[in-house]
Formats: structure tokens, C-alpha cells, sequence
């Protein structure tokens, strides 16, 4: 195994001021980061800022500033939330580096001399605000972005062109060969049916505007700029001198590329196949995570609802946010912000649990013990939970490595516990009243080593309060620790125990302001409607009879619905994720059967199935029991 981590971040597009989505990413980042550092590994950590394109150039023209002065501007922003953060990367890398530059340079130089780049002319449909071509198929209503839904705008230019199409069976044999490349593992699922539909050749170069990395000077044309995603995604390796100055390079290939699930396919797909041309090494993992929003709602500006990290922090706690977001919601999965849910993992979990843990230990020991923490007797009278505790730590760090943070810290938990439980069952109390000193020492000594096991190995998620633990139970939070607690399953050296204040004081109410009810109420007021307006949608029974792929969509499948009329309607429905196509054949759907027939990439679709949606996923809405075709639901 090597002794080598090299942790990224994707480098975040400088369109506006951090949010939670990007602060998710980072904080899972540090943690995996500091996770690695602990083990003993040689940990390289990346973040910085994506800083070319159209949709740049155009936001500054907007603010009447120069693209760099705008991209100045926002990346700073970036680097100061993650200094105030205590964010632990060892480069914040900018695209607008000329390191960086010389990297993604010789990464284009490289490819052409090996035959994977071309020039052509490319016609198509181009949506600034995704960076994407999309062809007419692809398209909703023949003008709109299949991904963001804006418009957008026909181009024809000259382009290089990257042949990816000559790549696909080599990422296919990729995804197969590596288990875990793609994490989770239904992501995976998506971008291998994605690829088996076909890999049309990507064009890399844009004539059409100057904001951007020139072609190499070899190539001598210098109206082309490096398409955003290729500019991009090489700042992975031209972040450890690719290019340049190589002396970094040893850490390639990446450990971990954290992503969000929005641009894993540029990163699962594209990055792969250019990396393949390149004829390095490719990641170990690449790894989506899911999206956030806000008391169920999505997130946006016009609601007033985005959550900003900073604000929650300084209301809240940097260490109680990171706890938050890596034990609220497995990895993968759409999480939910809410401040209820935050206050009650702050005095359930962290109050309740791990900071009244430590007051306990202090009380007893100053009272029992003249705060001596003495273990050489604990194992003789606790060994039985001792042992257990050990069994779980054992297994408890293959949940990190997986991502699972929601489940590490739920594991570490269970240690908690049992000191808690500890406590509650020896009755240090009433042994020191039956003059049982050296048990009541023991247990002292027990709870306290099950807390400084469990926090070295939390140190990664709130390395503040373990630090504090650490400093209060008289024990050095470092590797050397880290082995002999945790890899060798020793116990404490004699030392004193130092009194701290309270870890967590209850938090009895929310601290911080939320969207004008004003503003809720006025929403709220606008989808009311009346009886009439409701019936006038037609819902009744159909049965699928027939269900298919659809050629270049990962969301859509087409289905035949039979609702009783001559012959079964087509309808397109965004299921694919959740359902196959064997699946759907014969059960009965709820279909709205009276809307204006629409285009979605080029096939018409004549209704609408109904769906019910959570962050569990989608769900078709079915009737109990099966009914005629053609029923109407009232």
C-alpha cells in the first residue's frame, strides 16, 4: 500500500460567493485529509478556484470589470472562507496561474502529438451557463438546456476536437476492473449506461471569445482558448508541477477527487479519457456526493433561502457545523439544512453524548481521585468492555475510507455509549461508598480511555475539540498517540486530568434569521387555487405497456402508456435513475391525460405520470389495486 494520499476538491467556477454545496465538499475533503495525515500517510490536499470561460467574461462585463479582476475578486473569497475554516489544503490553485497554464498547455501539446486531438468545425447548441454542447436531440422544446433548462444559443465554429469516442471501451473495461473507481457505486451505474449509449468526440477549443488558456505556441493559432472543463480538470496534475516542475508528481494518481454529482460526468468520463491520452495513471476513486437544500426547499436567491456557510458558522460553531454536515446524510444522498436539525445534533449528540462524557470523567476524578487518571487497573476489573469497544474501533475506519462519514461517526458513538453506560451500571458512587477504591480508579480510567480513543479517531471531523479532549485527559493528540491507542489497543499513561469548561452549551433556541415570513406568505398565496383550477387536469389509470432507453439521456425513459384510447400514448418520464425497463412493463401509473403534447429532445411526450419525490428518490404514484384503463382519479 502506498504511503501517499493526494485529496482534491473540484476547483470551484468563480460565478459567485461560496455556499454550502461548496463547503460540504470542502469540509469532507479536510476531514479525509486529516484522516490520512493521522494514519502516517504523506497527504497531499487540493482546492482552488475555476476561473476561464464565457460565463466569467460575462459576469464581469456585467459588474464593469476586467475578467481578472472579477475572477481576483471572487477566488479571494474562496481562499478567506477556507483560511477561516481551519481548512488544512496544502496548494489553493488558481487556473489563472501561469504554472497552471504551462500545465494544461503541454496536457493539450501531448494529446495532439499522440493523435487524440483534430481540427473541425463544430455547429451545435451552446449553453453558457453549463459550459456544454448540447446536440438537437438533447434538447427540451428545440431551444432549451437539458441540464439547467436556460436557453441556449446555436454556435457554429472552427474546434478542436478530443476523439473520446475512441475511448469508450477502454472506460467501459476501466469502470469494470476498478470496483470502486465511481463512488457511490449507483453513480457508477449511471455513467456506465451513459458511455454503452455511445461517446460522440468533445470539442476542447473555443474561437468565439479570448477569456481563457491559449493553444500551446507549438500549434501557432492563437484565436483558440482551452474549453473550460479541459483548462480544469488538468489543474489535478499541473497542481503537482505536470508541466512544470514535477517534483510533486510522486503523489499522482489521486487518492480521492470529491466531486458534486452535477459534474461527475466530466470528471468520471472526460477526465479518464484525457488522462488515457496522456498515458498516466488514473484516480483511485472518484466520488459524488448529493446536493443540499433548505427545510426541504430548494435553495435558490429569489426565495432568499441560500445558506451560507460563514453566517452558520458564526451562529452556530465551525466544529458544530462540520459535525453537522458529515452525520446528517449518508454520501451520495441530498441532505437537509435546517437549523432544528443542526441544534438537535448539537445537544443531543454532541452535548448529551461526548461533552457531558467528559464532565462526568472530570467530576469523578476530582471528586474519587484528585484528578489522577491511573489505567493499570482496568483491564483487570473492565477488560469485557474494554474489548468491545476495541472490536468496533477495529472495524470503524473502513467507513472513512468508503466515504461513510454518517456512518464512522455513528460507530465512534457507539464507544460513547458504552462509557456512558459504564458509568450508570458500576456506580463509581456507591463502590466508593463500599471503600472499592482501585474499581472506582478503574472506572475512571476506563471511560476516559474510551473517550481519548474516540476522539483521536474524531479529531479528523472536529479537530478543535479533540485537541481539547486530548488537552483535558493529559495526552498528546498526534500519531504516536494514534498508534498506541488505537493500533496497539493501549491504554492512557498515568497523568492528571485538567478541568475545562463545558464543550457544549445548550443551544436553546435558533440563532439566525430566516427568509421574511412576509415573503413565505406571499409564495404561498400565489399556488393557492381553487377547486375548479384543480379539476381541470384529467388524471386516470394507464398500464405501461411498453417501456425504453432513451439515446443520450441518463434521466428520461420512454414509455407506452395504455390509458384506453386506440392506442397507448407516449410519455417521457425522468425515472431512468430509479426504475429499469423490465420493471415498468405492466404496472399502473396515474397519468395527467390533458396537457399540451410537448418535445423533450426531439420525441414528443403526451402526458405526464405522477411521481412522488423525497431525498430517498422518485417514486411512481401506483393505485392500491389494479383498475381499468382509462379510470379517472378523483
Amino acid at each position: 500500500m502506498s504511503n501517499k494520499a493526494y485529496i482534491t476538491t473540484p476547483i470551484y467556477y468563480v460565478n459567485d460567493i461560496p455556499h454550502i454545496g461548496h463547503a460540504y465538499t470542502t469540509i469532507i475533503a479536510d476531514s479525509l485529509a486529516r484522516f490520512y495525515r493521522l494514519k502516517g500517510y504523506d497527504t497531499f490536499f487540493l482546492t482552488g478556484t475555476d476561473e476561464h470561460g464565457q460565463k466569467i467574461e460575462q459576469a464581469a462585463l456585467a459588474k464593469g470589470k476586467s475578467a481578472k479582476e472579477y475572477a481576483d475578486e471572487i477566488s479571494a473569497k474562496f481562499k478567506a472562507l477556507w483560511d477561516d475554516f481551519d481548512i488544512s489544503y496544502d496548494c489553493f490553485i488558481r487556473t489563472t496561474d501561469e504554472n497552471h497554464k504551462l500545465g494544461a498547455q503541454k496536457a493539450f501539446e501531448t494529446m495532439f502529438k499522440n493523435g487524440d486531438i483534430y481540427k473541425g468545425e463544430y455547429e451545435g447548441h451552446y449553453c453558457v451557463s453549463c459550459e456544454t454542447f448540447f446536440t438537437d436531440s438533447q434538447l427540451i422544446n428545440d431551444e432549451y438546456c437539458p441540464d439547467c433548462g436556460k436557453i441556449t444559443t446555436l454556435v457554429k465554429e472552427e474546434s478542436y476536437f478530443f476523439r473520446l469516442s475512441a475511448y469508450q471501451d477502454k472506460l467501459l473495461k476501466w469502470y469494470q476492473d476498478a470496483d470502486d473507481c465511481v463512488m457511490p457505486r449507483a453513480k457508477k451505474n449511471e455513467v456506465i449506461n451513459f458511455v454503452k449509449q455511445g461517446l460522440r468526440d468533445l470539442s476542447i477549443t473555443r474561437a468565439s471569445f479570448d477569456w481563457g488558456i491559449k493553444l500551446p505556441p507549438s500549434l501557432n493559432d492563437s484565436k483558440h482558448v482551452l474549453y473550460v472543463w479541459l483548462d480544469a480538470l488538468v489543474n489535478y496534475i499541473s497542481a503537482l508541477g505536470y508541466g512544470t516542475d514535477e517534483k510533486n508528481f510522486s503523489y499522482w494518481p489521486a487518492s480521492f477527487h470529491l466531486v458534486g454529482k452535477d459534474i461527475l460526468r466530466f470528471h468520471s468520463i472526460y477526465w479518464p479519457a484525457f488522462l488515457m491520452s496522456l498515458n498516466l495513471p488514473l484516480p483511485k476513486h472518484i466520488a459524488a456526493h448529493g446536493w443540499w437544500t433548505r427545510n426541504g426547499e430548494k435553495m435558490s436567491k429569489s426565495k432568499g433561502n441560500v445558506v451560507n456557510p460563514r453566517e452558520v458558522t458564526e451562529a452556530y460553531g465551525l466544529e458544530n457545523f462540520r459535525y453537522f454536515m458529515l452525520r446528517e446524510v449518508p454520501f451520495g444522498q441530498d441532505g437537509d439544512f435546517s437549523q432544528k436539525a443542526l441544534i438537535d445534533r448539537v445537544n443531543s449528540d454532541l452535548g448529551n453524548e461526548l461533552g457531558n462524557l467528559l464532565n462526568r470523567i472530570i467530576g469523578m476524578s476530582g471528586k474519587y481521585n484528585n484528578y489522577e487518571l491511573d489505567s493499570s487497573s482496568v483491564l483487570k476489573f473492565y477488560e469485557k468492555d474494554i474489548s468491545t469497544a476495541h472490536a468496533i474501533l477495529k472495524n470503524v475506519e473502513s467507513y472513512m475510507c468508503e466515504l461513510q462519514t454518517n456512518k464512522y461517526l455513528e460507530e465512534l458513538w457507539k464507544v460513547l455509549t458504552i462509557a456512558n453506560q459504564s458509568i450508570t451500571i458500576y456506580e463509581p458512587w456507591t463502590k466508593m461508598k463500599e471503600g472499592k477504591i482501585e474499581e472506582v480508579s478503574a472506572i475512571i480510567a476506563l471511560t476516559a480511555n474510551l473517550l481519548a480513543k474516540v476522539s483521536i479517531l474524531f479529531s479528523p471531523v472536529m479537530p478543535k475539540t479533540a485537541q481539547n479532549i486530548a488537552k483535558s485527559l493529559g495526552f498528546e493528540l498526534n500519531a504516536k498517540s494514534y498508534e498506541q491507542l488505537i493500533i496497539n489497543e493501549g491504554l492512557l499513561d498515568k497523568t492528571i486530568i485538567t478541568p475545562i469548561a463545558p464543550l457544549f452549551p445548550r443551544i436553546e433556541k435558533e440563532l439566525m434569521s430566516t427568509p421574511e415570513p412576509a415573503v413565505q406568505i406571499k409564495e404561498i398565496k400565489k399556488e393557492l387555487i381553487n377547486a375548479d383550477k384543480f379539476f381541470a387536469s384529467k388524471i386516470q389509470i394507464g398500464t405501461i405497456v411498453k417501456a425504453e432507453t432513451i439515446e443520450k439521456s441518463d434521466k428520461l425513459l420512454k414509455l407506452f402508456v395504455d390509458i384506453g384510447e386506440e392506442k397507448p400514448r407516449q410519455i417521457l418520464s425522468g425515472i431512468k435513475v430509479y426504475y429499469d425497463t423490465k420493471s415498468l412493463e405492466g404496472m399502473q401509473v396515474c397519468v395527467v391525460t390533458n396537457l399540451k403534447p410537448i418535445k423533450i429532445m426531439g420525441l414528443e411526450s403526451c402526458g405526464m405520470v405522477l411521481t412522488a419525490e423525497d431525498k430517498d428518490g422518485i417514486t411512481l404514484i401506483t393505485p392500491q389495486n389494479v383498475k381499468s384503463v382509462g379510470a379517472t382519479v378523483k
